[in-house]
């Protein structure tokens, strides 16, 4: 067997990239469409788009002076056109095995076009090994970036649905509520409390009421993060009144020897509201002594 050079083999792929750079996108789209890498979500031109992008930025990568061994991780448009590929596949909901599939397929198509012009068989087959190596590499790091890309897009919808469960409503002037359903743990009182917290200063609130109605029940972590919410919006100046405290969370609460006498309660929502609105009547008055006229 001859020894080829690394420059001969990149010479042959970067010229058949340049040359048959439609024909081998179009191959690869063909594969696509014919292994089921695609669903509906996604149109053949935007494979098309997807295709073009990829060859010409393994076409620059090969061009550049980096070793054959880094050009997938280190070239720069090349990790991204990867990058966006694999993230499209994430945002689609595409499985992972099946992303990295749709990129290992290119090999197919370039060495389609690489025989038709390689007549070497030893040119020929180091081509190859180099096509596998770039390509397997490219497809190890489109699943690593899916499944990177795929954990903060559903991490995003986690913590957008949990905001859209807790949400902060303006019931009154200066009056806020935020009505809090199913389990309160640390990550979701994180976002009550920023969303509140910015909530009371967009409207100039005076008083935040959290009605836990909703709460299934109350344990020593619960009865935690509400301290921590109160607190926090004492120091922005507000009052806070906790409503919908029923007669078995108050047995609980009671139990587990939580001292909740510092925080204006009251039994219902509506309860909780008008203790608010002689709260916000009464300037500079304290909360409790409004509350309790």
């Amino acid at each position: 067997m001859v020894s080829v050079s690394e420059a001969a083999v990149r010479d042959h792929l970067t010229s058949v990239l340049a040359d048959r750079d439609e024909e081998i996108a179009d191959r690869w789209v063909q594969l696509q469409i014919e292994q089921g890498a695609v669903g509906s979500s996604i149109s053949e031109t935007e494979l098309r788009g997807e295709a073009d992008a990829l060859i010409a930025a393994l076409r620059a990568g090969l061009e550049s002076d980096l070793p054959v061994a880094r050009v997938v991780t280190s070239h720069e448009d090349l990790r991204a056109a990867v990058t966006d590929f694999s993230l499209q596949r994430a945002r689609l909901g595409t499985a992972p095995t099946v992303t990295s599939l749709a990129v290992l397929s290119l090999k197919e198509a370039l060495l389609e076009s690489v025989q038709r012009r390689v007549a070497d068989t030893d040119e020929l087959l180091a081509v190859a090994l180099t096509v596998n190596r770039l390509l397997d590499a490219a497809g190890a790091l489109s699943f690593d970036i899916y499944v990177t890309g795929r954990e903060e897009i559903i991490s995003r919808q986690s913590r957008q649905l949990m905001e859209l469960s807790t949400p902060v409503v303006q019931l009154w002037r200066h009056v806020l509520a935020v009505p809090l359903i199913g389990t309160l743990d640390t990550t979701r009182t994180q976002v009550v409390m920023e969303n509140l917290l910015q909530a009371i200063q967009t409207h100039e609130a005076q008083v935040a009421i959290i009605d836990i109605t909703g709460v299934a029940a109350v344990d020593t972590s619960v009865a935690q993060h509400l301290m921590q919410t109160v607190n926090a919006v004492r120091l922005m100046g507000a009052d806070c009144v906790i409503s919908g405290i029923r007669p078995a969370i108050a047995q609980t609460i009671a139990q587990l020897g939580i001292d909740l006498s510092t925080i204006l309660t009251r039994t219902t929502l509506a309860d909780a509201l008008a203790a608010a609105v002689r709260i916000t009547d009464a300037p500079g008055v304290s909360g409790d002594q409004a509350a309790a006229r």
